[in-house]
Parts: C-alpha cells; structure tokens; sequence
C-alpha cells in the first residue's frame, strides 16, 4: 500500500504542472474530449507497464544521457507546437473534428492522443519517477497502478478543462502557449546538464 500511495503522490505532484496535462488539453481542443481520454489513458497504461518492468534498468542510466534526451523532447515538442500555432490558417475555434478535412472518427482522435503521449511520456518525470520507486519498493504492480491513477487523474482534469474551453478559446493560442512552456521546459532541462 505504501508503494502505491508514494507512487500515486509523486506522480500526481510532478505531471500536475508537466507536458501531460498541457498536451492533453491541447488534444481536447482539437478532438472530442472522451477519443482523446482513451487514448491517453491507454498511453498511460502502456508507459506505466514498461516503466514499472525496467525500473531497474532505467535507473542505471547516466543522469546526463536521460536530461539530454528529455531536453531534445520538449525542444522537437516546442517546435512542433510553435510550427503549428504560427501557421497561416483558420483559427475560428475549429478543431480537427469539424475541420474540412472530414470529421475526426473515434478510433482516428484515440490513436492521435495515444501516439503523442505515448511518445511524450518517454523520459518524462513520472516515467523516471514509477521506475525509480518499482526499483526502491520491489512492487511493480502497485507502483504502476500508483502512477497510472495518478496520470489518469491528470488526463481527466486536463479533458475536463480542454471540453469546457475549447470554443472560447483560438487552438493556436493554446498551440502557441504550450510551445512556449515546452520550449522552457527543454531550456530548464539543458540548464540542468551544464550544471
């Protein structure tokens, strides 16, 4: 129980103010909100189950080599958002589901929002943070449901708040911000290597 409690703590308190809950709010802009909760809940899952078995080996990782990529992470993120938030275009509220591409499907939202937390969540602090305690607790079937609830948690408020604002609010706007707070999270984390 123990294990599951820390687990469920520390991941709350490090993805509260992470990339998980802003990319997921930023996915509710553009798909419906319950395609875009399976789909990072699933996310979830899998990243959880792969954290827990190789907290072992991920913890023997140099620091460097693990900072270093989570750097290049937040800066191809930053890059990708600050693309598509500057690009020229429609920004009248429309999300990808009542874009004139065609209406988003479930299965097309659910795969989308997997694919980009699911990448995005590798070297991410709750990843490193489930390894480091399945290696320190020797559970890792309670650390992982510590932490899957946890991130679940924050997809659900993210969701909830992304449905709410998302026709009062430009997507770009959101896409901009969000490339900003990516870019200083990558600059965080190359401040971190040279010292």
């Amino acid at each position: 129980m123990l294990a599951l409690i820390s687990a469920f703590g520390l991941v709350l308190a490090v993805e509260l103010p992470d990339k998980t809950l802003v990319a997921t709010l930023v996915l509710t802009t553009r798909f419906r909100a319950w395609p875009v909760f399976v789909g990072v809940t699933a996310a979830f899952a899998v990243q959880c189950a792969i954290a827990a078995t190789f907290g072992s080996v991920l913890t023997l990782l140099p620091e460097t080599l693990v900072t270093a990529i989570v750097a290049a992470m937040f800066g191809v993120g930053s890059y990708m958002l600050l693309r598509e938030g500057f690009s020229p275009g429609q920004d009248g509220g429309e999300d990808a589901s009542r874009s004139g591409a065609g209406p988003a499907t479930f299965l097309r939202s659910a795969l989308t929002s997997f694919g980009v937390l699911f990448a995005a969540e590798w070297g991410d602090a709750s990843q490193l943070a489930t390894a480091s305690l399945t290696a320190r607790f020797g559970n890792p079937f309670a650390v992982a449901l510590g932490s899957f609830v946890a991130l679940v948690a924050v997809a659900g408020l993210a969701v909830f708040i992304g449905a709410k604002v998302r026709n009062r609010i430009r997507p770009k706007l959101i896409q901009r911000v969000a490339g900003f707070v990516f870019a200083g999270f990558s600059l965080f984390a190359l401040a971190q290597l040279a010292f």
